[in-house]
């Protein structure tokens, strides 16, 4: 009986709430179909996508030169300001409208549900429930009514010391399923410990479902890395969306464990308390974010754009520059406010090393996790041989709960003895270098690593282009240089800048030790470079090869680096056939770090020499880099396009994946 629940409260099942089952399931499927998680929402409605970002604005406005002091300035109409900032304030609304529509309803308590296969797990331990038991049953019923009934299938699951299933397997939502649902959630009764992996590792044999609702309202039993570690071997391969729920659980400990339980399986999290405070959520949380970036655009435009000459809002270059800065951390391109300060020369506290000789040390291979070399011990070729009594040839047999049949790296098939715990164990192996492995491609993609890669070699020659067509990026070229001086050269032997447009020009005749002083005294010099000219690489390539390395034969360890913006004055093969003479049978590589600026915001309309889209530039330039044996890197305001050092990490991600998939 259920006579301990006292009153109905609501809660108990009746044909009228079969009656609202169906009306539900009838007459809101056009409302469940609208709701989408904050990240899915934002593809439609971020700034970026409603192009209300500070780069959208500047494109808008006109490039002018100020006749009194010859300082290049941006000039608006004030209609155009005006509507900015008008459709700013909208979306800023919008935003807060979504986020109190989050703030509603079953929402509130369990955040959104996403997916049609539902698996819902509820902690009963003596945490969550107790006194609480009627608010939390009434909040599950909430759930249901609300959201639940929309989905597809459905599977219910309580848990504490053990784990409680409603059913076998999923079931198909209609008004008897609904009603069962209903009856199993006010027949909950609180439950001793929250074992939690159990509960996982029965879930998660339910391969029909596509979304996992996890809902814990007390400390887990297991630690963080077994729950994630497990969940994580389970899920690979397999497209189940999760979400993770902390009802009403005031324990530090489990909402830290629960929050990064989520965020290892790449699912979202809500964490809900009755008293309404230390709310927190993942969809709330990507909303708040870019409700500030729009607060923060808004405010620097009325602080910008503040001279008003005959209805039009003039601000200078710089001051637009500035703000891109400050409103703009998603930019990809550095702009500092203390750009002409001078150099915080920094001494790298690692070796630097291409990402190829990093894994020499760091690879599956090196650490002795290549799948086959893992399964070898226990790998066994089928044997087939003349049995003299029988008269005829008889080849082995398989037997299926011992062991498998393997496809081999060759070809062949072979006998595997399946060791679980060992297999169990290399999966945990690779998970951890494929973090490893994260870990590395975030590094590569940091400060000045980001525009240069790894300079790895001990004696350097920089090349710049600073063709004329370079005018509006002259101070992100100046600060890259400015960010390789201070984080990767203090470490060199020796090194020398030659930057180059029609003409040659070298900061020192040869090169020089990379000393403090030399450093500082490049960056001054850098600050005095000025765009003009088209692109002449193969003159300062020749320089170079010809000056700073006329000595390569008897040195080791010596790279060029090229930055650049496009496409060489000269033929690519001609460039390619040079580099490939030079560098070969010598220590010496060419790399090329190709910055792809935006099109069409070149003021002055200049043609260089020679055009070609950014595609077009990219094929030129890994042609020469391989010529040379050297890498390519391809950047621009959106971040990192490809990078031969982070290509070759991903490679060995992707293997690491497959193997375990295997």
């Amino acid at each position: 009986t259920m006579s301990h629940l006292g009153p109905d409260n609501g809660l108990l099942g009746t044909h009228i709430n079969k009656t609202q089952d169906l009306l539900r399931v009838q007459m809101k499927k056009i409302q469940s179909k609208k709701a989408q998680t904050t990240e899915e929402w934002l593809r439609n409605y971020s700034l970026e996508s409603l192009q209300l970002t500070l780069e959208h604005l500047v494109n808008e406005g006109n490039i002018i030169l100020n006749s009194k002091n010859g300082v290049e300035e941006i000039e608006f109409t004030e209609e155009t300001v005006s509507d900015f900032e008008s459709r700013l304030s909208e979306v800023i609304e919008l935003y807060q409208q979504r986020i109190q529509w989050l703030l509603q309803d079953s929402r509130k308590v369990f955040g959104l549900i996403k997916g049609t296969k539902i698996g819902l797990v509820v902690d009963v331990s003596h945490m969550t429930c107790g006194p609480r038991l009627l608010d939390f049953q009434k909040d599950l019923l909430c759930l249901i009514d609300e959201q639940l009934c929309y989905k597809k299938q459905l599977y219910c699951l309580s848990f504490s010391t053990e784990i409680s299933p409603l059913w076998e397997s999923p079931k198909n939502i209609n008004v008897h399923v609904l009603h069962e649902a209903r009856q199993w959630i006010q027949q909950l009764e609180p439950g001793g410990g929250c074992n939690l992996l159990k509960a996982l590792k029965h879930v998660l044999t339910m391969k029909e479902l596509n979304s996992l609702v996890l809902i814990v309202g007390s400390c887990p039993d297991q630690s963080l890395e077994i729950l994630s570690d497990y969940a994580q071997q389970c899920m690979l391969g397999r497209k189940l969306q999760t979400h993770v729920v902390t009802y009403d659980c005031s324990n530090p400990t489990s909402l830290v464990i629960l929050k990064n339980l989520a965020e290892a399986v790449r699912g979202r999290y809500h964490c809900y308390f009755s008293k309404g405070e230390n709310f927190d959520s993942s969809d709330v949380h990507l909303l708040l974010q870019e409700s500030q970036k729009a607060k923060d655009l808004l405010k620097s435009i009325k602080q910008t754009f503040q001279r008003r000459i005959g209805g039009s809002l003039i601000s200078r270059i710089a001051d637009v520059s500035t703000e891109f800065a400050n409103t703009a951390p998603f930019n990809f391109l550095p702009k500092p406010p203390k750009h002409e300060g001078p150099l915080v020369i920094q001494t790298p506290c690692v070796l630097a090393k291409t990402s190829t000789d990093w894994l020499k040390t760091n690879g599956l291979k090196a650490k002795k996790l290549n799948l086959y070399q893992v399964l070898a011990p226990n790998a066994f070729s089928p044997v087939e041989e003349f049995v003299p009594i029988l008269k005829k040839t008889v080849s082995s047999t398989l037997h299926e709960k011992v062991m498998m049949q393997f496809e081999w790296y060759d070809g062949t098939v072979k006998n595997i003895h399946v060791d679980l715990p060992l297999l169990y164990n290399y999966q945990k192996l690779l998970a951890k270098m494929v973090r490893n492995y994260e870990k590395r491609i975030d590094w590569l993609s940091l400060a000045s690593r980001r525009i240069w890669g790894s300079v790895c070699e001990r004696r350097v020659v920089i090349l710049v282009d600073i063709s004329v067509t370079n005018s509006m990026y002259i101070i992100h070229i100046q600060h890259s240089l400015r960010l390789l001086l201070e984080e990767q050269m203090s470490n060199k032997d020796y090194f020398n800048i030659i930057a180059f447009g029609s003409d040659v020009v070298p900061w020192q005749l040869e090169l020089v030790p990379s000393q403090p002083e030399n450093l500082k005294n490049a960056w001054r010099w850098v600050l005095s470079l000025q765009c003009k000219g088209s692109r002449n690489f193969m003159s300062a390539l020749r320089r170079a090869v010809e000056v700073d390395f006329k000595d390569k034969d008897k040195h080791k360890s010596q790279g060029l680096y090229l930055l650049t913006t496009g496409i060489p004055d000269q033929e690519t093969h001609t460039i390619s056939a040079y580099v490939a003479e030079v560098c070969r049978g010598f220590d010496l590589q060419l790399h090329v770090c190709l910055f792809s600026v935006m099109e069409d915001v070149d003021s002055n309309g200049i043609i260089p020499a020679r055009y070609a889209n950014p595609t077009e530039t990219a094929i030129a330039c890994k042609e020469i880099v391989q010529a040379a044996n050297g890498r390519f890197h391809w950047f621009g305001e959106a971040g990192i396009f490809e990078s031969d050092d982070i290509s070759v990490i991903l490679s060995e991600m992707e293997k690491a994946n497959n193997y375990s998939q295997k």
